[in-house]
């Protein structure tokens, strides 16, 4: 993929539809239901770091324990190395924290997951009338993705850089877009709906979504590396962010674009957070500790995403990918991709295997690396053939 193309196919913010269609096959040496061989887990971390990604990091979590890894450079300026607990940009991620937060809402009675979104937030949205909160979680709602607005702009990453969007500015990017699909028609990944939902949250508990995500899940599970920034900079170990703009590839140095504005981002992958923290998360909300059992059914519903995407599904702020492990059933979380990098967060069929991986490149990250990635998760989540 020329790195034009990939500014052009995934710019701003997560696309959480990086999993990949196919996966090698899981080294044989691996004993079924023994978890992951820790030798390979760390290879394969190793080989998406040569195939041209500055660094990654990566914790995985089975049967045989917790194995964290790290490989490459967090910073290149300095020559720091990757290290497991490093922060990082978690982009679509952040779409599962926000969905939690509103279906926790729901089952407070505060919100009814078929109200219109004109009836809570009058005259922000087109249409609203017609376009529910569930249809907004799923993707369905037929609003248009302010992102593919935001792309025509003739430098879209150095501006992305410096936004300084308002939510409402970001739906107004896209309403008066023509030819919609009429809500509940259509799956379409837009960010725009989570910016929606973000509004959402605010205006039904009248405090900030950073405050609420941060009341509801950050301090209950205690995640200490993650945060919903408000202004550019990554407090604390971090991974730099690096793409190659201007035409530059993998063998020339990369641009730092680690401080980045999160007003592109917002609801829809603004969040920061660590491999331990994102894995913690998903464990306590797929154990039922975050919503009620009959909710959290709602959330794991999946439906298709289009015809094109075989074996892939969304449902309430949740993905999932029948073709990473074909013989295991398909695996469930998010994936993300902002400015920077990319960030898988994934759990096996049977709740026993996660993995939350990321990379300190996104938008030009080489399909070798993007290959070699696959590779970690492959072991981490699958059983042995």
């Amino acid at each position: 993929m020329s790195h034009r193309r990939a500014i052009a196919v995934s710019v701003l913010v997560s696309a959480a539809l990086l999993l990949p269609a196919g996966t090698p096959a899981v080294a044989a040496a691996r004993a079924s239901g023994a978890g992951a061989d820790r030798t390979t887990l760390q290879q394969a971390l190793d080989a998406t770091v040569a195939a041209g990604v500055p660094g990654a990091v990566a914790e995985v979590r089975d049967e045989r324990g917790v194995w964290r890894g790290s490989s490459g450079t967090a910073d290149l300026s300095s020559g720091r190395t990757s290290h497991a607990g490093d922060r990082f940009r978690a982009g679509s991620v952040t779409k599962s924290f926000v969905a939690t937060v509103v279906l926790q809402l729901v089952a407070e009675g505060k919100v009814d997951i078929d109200d219109d979104i004109e009836s809570q937030l009058p005259g922000v949205v087109p249409h609203g009338e017609h376009i529910t909160v569930r249809q907004l979680l799923q993707h369905t709602s037929g609003l248009a993705n302010y992102t593919d607005v935001l792309l025509k702009k003739p430098d879209p990453v150095r501006d992305a850089q410096k936004a300084t969007y308002t939510p409402r500015q970001l739906i107004a990017l896209v309403a008066g877009l023509p030819n919609r699909p009429a809500p509940g028609t259509t799956w379409e990944y837009s960010n725009t709906n989570y910016v929606v939902l973000g509004l959402l949250v605010e205006h039904v508990t009248g405090r900030s979504l950073g405050h609420e995500i941060n009341h509801r899940l950050v301090q209950p599970l205690r995640l200490k590396g993650t945060s919903f920034p408000t202004t550019p900079a990554i407090a604390g170990p971090q991974l730099h962010g690096y793409e190659w703009l201007d035409g530059r590839g993998p063998g020339t140095p990369p641009t730092d674009l680690t401080e980045f504005s999160p007003a592109a981002y917002w609801a829809a992958g603004t969040l920061i957070s660590t491999t331990h923290d994102l894995n913690t998360f998903y464990k306590a909300l797929f154990d039922g500790r975050l919503l009620p059992s009959h909710l959290l059914k709602e959330m794991r519903d999946m439906h298709p995403m289009n015809p094109e995407r075989p074996h892939r599904f969304y449902g309430l702020g949740l993905e999932s990918n029948g073709n990473t492990c074909p013989s295991d059933g398909p695996v469930v979380g998010h994936t993300g991709e902002v400015v920077g990098y990319q960030t898988f967060s994934l759990t096996s069929a049977d709740g026993k295997r996660q993995v939350t991986l990321s990379v300190n490149t996104g938008l030009t990250l080489p399909d070798e690396a993007a290959a070699a990635a696959t590779k970690v998760l492959s072991t981490a989540l699958c059983h042995a053939e």
